[in-house]
């Protein structure tokens, strides 16, 4: 059987993935109301039901590029999908809430292993020439997935139930399984040591700082509980730095933040992460609880901003490769930034859907222009060798952002209003909205920090072979076979 362009296949198989687990984060938002009336449960552990699954994969996904380079990218990109497709399974029969949490966190484990390795595998895959193109497709996927997720939740919830948002990956599991095994190739990484140290450290202090987000306004800021997650967490998080600088072979390099486009591009992917996951939650529980709109109305009605990426994300990549990636995101950034603050000037509990598409539409269209280019000019800032490992980093501090983005904005919700009445929620929702706006405008200066003219790596590399094709055809000299650093 002829195995056909190994590319497309690597595109389809890791982008198909790379998509499910993006869709995961966010598609139980419009099934919130849903399941909190199957299986009872508070905000608390409605907001459970969301960080359990960005928290797990936020914290293991830098150690799932580690395991990558030492065991075989393609075997963890298995392995990931085998468990993903499991847990989502344990999640459709989950007879309680705690179960559902308990599944949404094997999921998250299950996503932190394939997530970064699916990066690297397609970059094996792709032609250098050709890897602008790829990456930008693939960005596109993941970033349509979680803007999608809060209409396929609610068009399922609907027309089936809430298990099947879960059930709906098992199938599509299984299909990739026997895919990934025969289609893509296998590939090792330079580093084979694992930081254990750092994952503990990483993951306990993540972990004490989004529960006490998330129990602060329930048992009080100055509770010890919440004060033991904030005070501990944080110790926790400096003492990984800390020994990331020491280590001989950390969980993440330091020296990769050196570039200033690395840091730029991972700064403005977490900050963008806690504006915008923190306000889908909010708005899609907006749109059924005030507005009585049922799951599926609420997510055709968000469509305007969800849907944009499909509609924009090819002009994105055009204009990032003339203008240049930079100018495109930052630009993206602040047209999401207006819009969740148009969005919190005019949110009442009885407006017309009318005057909310306006906003829904200028966050959209900057959301389209952020996902495009943002995976070209990860990739392109760092060395060949080294872009599993950052493309850990950037989706690791983006699941981080979105887990703190759903505690920080839930937390400034609750603190001014409920689900009591619809007035109520807007109290609360209004806030929270012009919090979700700012962070994603300190994004939005972020990005800007990153070089104004210098080329990424990935256009020398570019550069470099088209003058050894030019070379080769006069018959001077001999092709450079090494990237530029």
């Amino acid at each position: 059987m002829r195995k056909g362009n190994p590319a497309i296949w690597a595109f389809v198989i890791t982008s198909t993935a790379g998509f499910m687990a993006a869709l995961d984060n966010l598609v139980v938002t419009t099934a919130l109301p849903s399941i909190r009336a199957h299986l009872g449960g508070g905000i608390t552990d409605l907001e459970w039901t969301v960080n359990a699954y960005t928290l797990t994969f936020a914290v293991l996904l830098m150690l799932g590029a580690a395991l990558g380079d030492r065991f075989g990218r393609r075997r963890l990109f298995i392995a990931g999908l085998g468990l993903f497709t499991l847990s989502s399974l344990a999640a459709a029969l989950a007879p309680s809430i705690g179960a559902l949490v308990a599944a949404r966190a094997a999921q998250g484990v299950g996503a932190a292993l394939l997530a970064p390795v699916s990066l690297t595998l397609l970059t094996a895959a792709v032609p250098v020439a050709k890897r602008g193109l790829a990456f930008g497709a693939w960005g596109a996927v993941n970033g349509m997935a979680v803007a999608l997720g809060p209409l396929i939740g609610g068009t399922v919830v609907e027309h089936l139930s809430w298990q099947w948002i879960f059930a709906l990956n098992v199938p599509i599991g299984l299909a990739l399984l026997p895919l990934a095994r025969l289609r893509l190739s296998e590939s090792f990484g330079p580093n084979s040591r694992l930081d254990v140290t750092g994952t503990a450290l990483a993951s306990a202090g993540l972990f004490g700082i989004v529960y006490a987000l998330i129990r602060g306004n329930e048992d009080g800021w100055t509770s010890a509980t919440v004060l033991t997650g904030l005070v501990v967490g944080a110790a926790l998080l400096i003492a990984f730095v800390a020994w990331e600088a020491r280590t001989a072979h950390p969980l993440l390099p330091l020296r990769l933040f050196r570039s200033r486009a690395f840091t730029a591009v991972n700064l403005a992917s977490m900050l963008m992460s806690l504006g915008m996951f923190g306000s889908i939650f909010l708005l899609s529980q907006f749109l059924q609880n005030v507005q009585g709109y049922s799951p599926m109305s609420a997510g055709v009605r968000m469509l305007p901003w969800t849907g944009m990426p499909m509609l924009v994300a090819p002009l994105a990549g055009i204009l990032a490769g003339r203008i240049g990636g930079r100018i495109v995101i930052a630009t993206g950034l602040a047209m999401q930034a207006i819009g969740l603050g148009w969005f919190a000037v005019i949110v009442a509990a009885h407006m017309s859907y009318v005057s909310q598409i306006p906003a829904l539409v200028l966050s959209g269209t900057g959301m389209a222009l952020f996902f495009a280019p943002v995976a070209t000019m990860l990739m392109g800032s760092v060395r060949p060798e080294e872009q599993g490992v950052a493309s850990g980093a950037n989706n690791a501090l983006r699941e981080v952002g979105g887990a703190l983005g759903v505690a920080v904005l839930t937390s400034v919700f609750t603190a001014h209003g409920g689900y009591g009445s619809g007035q109520s929620f807007v109290d609360g929702l209004t806030p929270a909205l012009w919090v979700g706006a700012s962070v994603i405008a300190a994004a939005t200066a972020a990005i800007l920090i990153a070089p104004r003219y210098a080329k990424t790596r990935l256009q020398s590399v570019e550069s470099s072979q088209t003058s050894d094709a030019a070379l080769r055809d006069q018959g001077a000299g001999t092709a450079l076979t090494e990237p530029v650093a």
